[in-house]
């Protein structure tokens, strides 16, 4: 489980095929200070487990279903990755809980500076919109940030300066492809009344009103 609180920004060091696959070797300063092999790591949103590290680099094997689900494959060396160790127990939870598993692919629809802060509508896939609620949770590459707006087609985030700054969202660009996982809590939410059959919106109150919630 991650917190969407970024640590550092890391570098793709090297990228190889491996049948279906591929191989990253990443570059890193701080989370390499007690990483260990078997330990989970977000990249840019993408939980995946440390397989080889030297002091400087630590390197991870993305599969076929990671590469068909998220922005993984397209990895250039180069490039600059969002990175995050697992939360401990005990740790404060500033973000919220993201397990690393990404939804879908979405696209950056508009960028647009404010005196202050930056507001970035995303476009994604309409049968995600059950997920997105104004001033709920989402991660978008890995970073927890909260829904500001929506439409039936997009949503928008305030981005502080802060977190623009110190993680891979200052890079952004319209049209380019990004890692979305919507809150695991809905899911949830959404699993049990399909149990119950109250599946409605009327369902919901009715659902949370029972003794036993």
């Amino acid at each position: 489980m991650f917190t969407g609180l970024i640590e550092e920004i890391g570098t793709i060091d090297s990228v190889k095929n491996i049948g279906g696959g591929k191989h990253f070797i990443i570059a890193a300063k701080k989370i390499m200070d007690d990483l260990k092999i078997d330990d989970s790591v977000s990249i840019n949103g993408v939980c995946q487990t440390v397989v080889a590290l030297t002091d400087k680099t630590f390197e991870v094997t993305a599969v076929e279903e990671t590469l068909r689900k998220s922005t993984l494959g397209h990895f250039k060396n180069g490039a600059k990755v969002n990175l995050e160790r697992a939360a401990a127990v005990g740790d404060r939870l500033g973000g919220h809980i993201v397990q690393g598993h990404v939804d879908c692919v979405a696209y950056i629809k508009s960028i647009e500076k404010e005196q202050t802060g930056i507001l970035v509508w995303v476009e994604y896939p309409r049968e995600y919109y059950k997920y997105v609620v104004i001033h709920g949770s989402i991660a978008i590459e890995g970073v927890s940030l909260t829904v500001a707006r929506e439409n039936s087609s997009a949503f928008m985030v305030s981005v502080i300066p802060h977190t623009w700054d110190v993680t891979t969202l200052r890079s952004l660009k319209a049209g380019q492809k990004i890692n979305i996982e919507f809150d695991i809590l809905g899911k949830y939410i959404e699993k049990m009344m399909k149990r119950e059959g109250n599946y409605t919106p009327s369902g919901l109150e009715k659902f949370i009103d029972q003794p036993e919630w």
